[in-house]
């Protein structure tokens, strides 16, 4: 099998500049470059370059993927957007890694051995980059959800000790947004940890509404908060506003005793991995249930339309009859077809015994032709 690597890494805050743009065509001829991509695949060789240093100087997303089974998404952040003990509270030593330069968080999600050979093989990587790049916007906004996945990649991947406590879980576990399902899509999360994550989680409704707490916080606001917050709205700093709202709004619940500073008790490892063979149990039996649901609705289905056939089993055979006399390959493909389906129906509603009468005057006629004996005979309808 020959190598494959995909490369692609995205400018949002600025454009790059010709002089960036030269320099990354320095590093390959080949690339898609444009002010704010740079895209290229590697059957052979590699990128002249380390990802990493891109990231602090150039690019605010990156997506890597090879058919060895590894992938990596790296988001860069300002500063601003968190602090580094909240950081590093979702951090393991592989899955989500925290990088940063002068001005800037550079988050890292990786897998390095994925299970899906059949994924890697297949897939170039194309697509990955539109489908979790909505995550920065949502890390940007306050919402910690794709942090908290990214550890608890690490949690699936084995890197994190059975006796390790979980950091907060975020609100709306359950409720993941489009690039957050990407997301465990990417890095090959247990789905059934990914459940048992969410059993400590509040919807977001929940977190957010809690009795009249809103309209009594916002009552108090001094008049130079509103005006900031619509300044930074104003400027076109929507996430930074939205961020600093729910900062100030959380800060006066715990003030205020409206919420406990500790929502939930943290769990250990060990329990979310019991939880999750729980959820595995529950989710194996409703798989059972939904096919033996399913096979009931095909079997009903399929007894309606054979007693529909059984109405009128001459009609019938005159049209398997004009199927034959076509003397081509789907003529004789749509006989045995329709046979297979009338052996069934006289089972239903007669008799084999009235079939093998049935059929056989049927090849009174057409027995001479090979083609069609042979497909019968192979269905088990027929005996030569």
């Amino acid at each position: 099998m020959s190598e494959y690597q995909y490369y692609e890494f995205v400018a949002i805050d600025r454009p790059l500049t010709r002089n960036e743009m030269a320099e990354l065509r320095s590093r390959s001829s080949r690339a898609t470059i444009t002010a704010t991509s740079f895209i290229n695949e590697y059957n052979w060789g590699d990128l002249k370059a380390d990802p990493a240093d891109w990231m602090r100087r150039y690019f605010d997303a990156f997506v890597y993927t090879a058919n060895w089974c590894s992938c990596r998404l790296a988001l860069r952040l300002p500063h601003e957007t968190f602090d580094k003990a909240k950081l590093k509270r979702f951090a393991t030593k592989y899955s989500l890694t925290i990088d940063e330069s002068a001005t800037h968080w550079i988050i890292d999600w990786s897998l390095d051995e994925g299970r899906d050979d059949d994924r890697f093989t297949m897939e170039t990587g194309q697509g990955w980059m539109g489908r979790l790049m909505p995550l920065r916007d949502e890390l940007l906004r306050g919402d910690l959800r794709a942090l908290y996945l990214g550890w608890l990649a690490g949690v699936s991947a084995g890197e994190v000790s059975d006796n390790a406590v979980e950091p907060e879980v975020p609100p709306g576990m359950s409720q993941l947004s489009a690039a957050q399902q990407a997301l465990v899509e990417f890095l090959e999360i247990d789905p059934d940890l990914v459940s048992a994550a969410a059993a400590g989680s509040q919807d977001v409704e929940d977190y957010w509404h809690t009795d009249d707490s809103v309209e009594v916080w916002v009552t108090e606001l001094r008049r130079s908060e509103i005006e900031t917050v619509f300044n930074m709205l104003l400027q076109g700093a929507s996430q930074q506003a939205e961020r600093r709202v729910k900062s100030e709004y959380l800060t006066w619940l715990k003030e205020s005793g409206s919420r406990e500073s500790s929502p939930a008790k943290p769990r250990k490892v060990a329990e979310l991995r019991a939880l999750a063979k729980e959820a595995e149990k529950h989710r194996l039996e409703c798989e059972a249930k939904e096919r033996a649901r399913q096979e009931t609705e095909r079997r009903n289905q399929r007894e309606a339309y054979l007693r529909t056939l059984a109405t009128d089993f001459d009609r019938h055979w005159k049209v398997i009859d004009q199927h034959a006399e076509r003397g081509t390959a789907s003529g004789y493909d749509e006989a045995k077809r329709v046979i297979v389906d009338l052996a069934d129906a006289y089972a239903l509603v007669s008799s084999r015994k009235a079939f093998d009468q049935a059929l056989r005057r049927f090849m009174v006629c057409h027995g001479k032709r090979g083609a069609l004996v042979r497909r019968l005979v192979e269905a088990g309808l027929w005996q030569k």
